[in-house]
């Protein structure tokens, strides 16, 4: 492996009303590419005060630390799950300590990786103003105005890379993001292998349809 040694640090908040399947893609991608012997990626939780409540299933989790305790600078990345609305989840994705978090990584150009409605938490910070970006859409068309209002280029496809940023539309895409971060923090070798040791099909031409 030409002697490279990936060694990476990722910090990845969690929300009250997070989904767990966008929250499990990272932790699983980023372990399963660990199993090769020159990476190294260690994930950290946050949340802004104790413990958070997943949208579905009511699961409970306790992460690692609170927003107040971390020193950002040991960071390399950020991953940010998204959940929904009636479940609090902008209450903590829109709030000052979250906003302040992400506001490190994208004025840093660290990758930032956000899935579906995770998206807003960075427009809210300006960090997606001029950039292409993505958001789940519906008829009702609220996350693309919210988006668009903050400042981001709308486009309606189901992942979204625009310099060091990426965003997606919806828990589907999860797995997708946390390959597209992995490549962000390797290099593409890490990322194919890592895919076939976790048997994840490479998307077909049909995953790119539009949303409405």
């Amino acid at each position: 492996m030409s002697g490279i040694h990936y060694k990476k640090r990722v910090l990845m908040l969690l929300a009250e009303g997070f989904e767990l399947i966008e929250t499990s893609c990272f932790t699983d991608v980023l372990a399963w590419a660990s199993f090769q012997e020159h990476v190294d990626i260690t994930v950290t939780s946050a949340s802004r005060s104790g413990a958070v409540k997943s949208a579905f299933g009511g699961f409970v989790v306790t992460p690692e630390l609170s927003i107040s305790e971390l020193d950002l600078s040991v960071y390399d990345a950020l991953a940010v799950p998204g959940g929904m609305e009636w479940a609090g989840f902008f209450n903590d994705a829109l709030s000052d300590e979250f906003s302040d978090t992400i506001k490190h990584f994208t004025q840093h150009n660290k990758p930032v990786a956000a899935v579906c409605v995770a998206s807003a938490s960075i427009a809210n910070t300006g960090g997606l103003s001029g950039k292409y970006a993505t958001i789940y859409h519906s008829l009702t068309g609220k996350h693309k105005a919210n988006l668009e209002k903050l400042g981001a280029m709308f486009v309606d496809k189901p992942l979204v890379k625009d310099s060091n940023i990426t965003t997606s539309t919806g828990p589907g895409t999860a797995v997708e993001v946390a390959l597209s971060l992995l490549g962000d923090l390797t290099d593409a070798e890490v990322v194919t292998t890592t895919r076939e040791m976790m048997r994840i099909p490479e998307p077909k031409d049909d995953w790119y349809k539009p949303q409405v």
